[in-house]
């Protein structure tokens, strides 16, 4: 006889800069293995399971993602459960919600709009403290012709050239809902410099590095190295370009996952 299954949705954010991503990994710190571990713990030992809504890379952060875990006992008071969590999740981890869904739930295949935010600035070096979410380009940047190039982004495109080692059987048309380029005013801190900037990109499915592919290109765009119709001529069915140049991981972070 099997025992009476139930399911909950958590939502959580993190600072990446120490863990190998999200996925475990022999002999490696990662997200997924720190949320276990704590869930052993808490549960003392009781039978269950975690699937995460997606995979993070290794130094990427998460300002709102999620994960799904199934027990076998009801968990009766959700707020206690929250806090007895928090409360033994390493400091850089952190669980923001609980809710009860039901079995028809299935985190990888409900659809799910992403954000995910790259945060940067240029021109000389930063505070240290920057380090862990903010990239920080030496050279000087065109920022007004980085913000049409983020534009160019928007809508179905074949994204082929901005997926990490592609193969010919992946399915690469895509539809990014938007993508823009602006002044930094998500993040604040009094160690910042003065002027910071976010690329913000909104869709259902990206691929591996996509958004860091996506970035870099936008970077050798400010420095003049490509124009704007290089990135147009890419996004074209026919384009067999290869971008070889990925951001640095740690500007990266997933924004928002919202469930529809």
């Amino acid at each position: 006889m099997f025992n009476k299954r139930f399911y909950y949705l958590i939502k959580i954010q993190y600072l990446g800069y120490r863990f190998h991503g999200w996925q475990k990994q022999p002999k490696l710190k990662t997200i997924h293995l720190m949320i276990d571990r704590t869930l052993n713990f808490i549960l003392d030992g009781a039978s269950f399971k975690t699937l995460g809504s997606g995979r993070t890379d290794a130094m990427v952060s998460a300002n709102e993602s999620a994960f799904e875990l199934f027990v076998y006992e009801k968990i009766e008071d959700e707020t206690a459960f929250l806090e007895l969590f928090n409360h033994n999740l390493p400091q850089d981890l952190r669980a923001l919600t609980i809710e009860e869904v039901d079995a028809s739930f299935n985190i990888i295949q409900h659809s799910k709009i992403k954000t995910y935010v790259y945060l940067f600035t240029y021109g000389k070096k930063c505070h240290p403290f920057c380090a862990p979410i903010m990239t920080t380009i030496l050279d000087d940047l065109d920022i007004e012709i980085m913000k049409q190039g983020a534009k160019c982004f928007e809508g179905t495109h074949n994204f082929k050239p901005y997926c990490f080692r592609a193969t010919d059987k992946g399915l690469y048309e895509r539809t990014i809902d938007s993508c823009v380029l602006v002044e930094n005013t998500l993040f604040t801190a009094n160690f910042f410099p003065e002027h910071t900037y976010t690329l913000i990109v909104k869709g259902k499915g990206f691929g591996r590095n996509q958004i860091r592919l996506m970035m870099g290109t936008l970077i050798k765009l400010g420095r003049g190295e490509v124009d704007l119709t290089y990135i147009e001529n890419s996004l074209k069915p026919e384009s067999t370009e290869v971008m070889d140049f990925i951001a640095p991981a740690s500007g990266l972070m997933l924004h928002a996952v919202t469930f529809e």
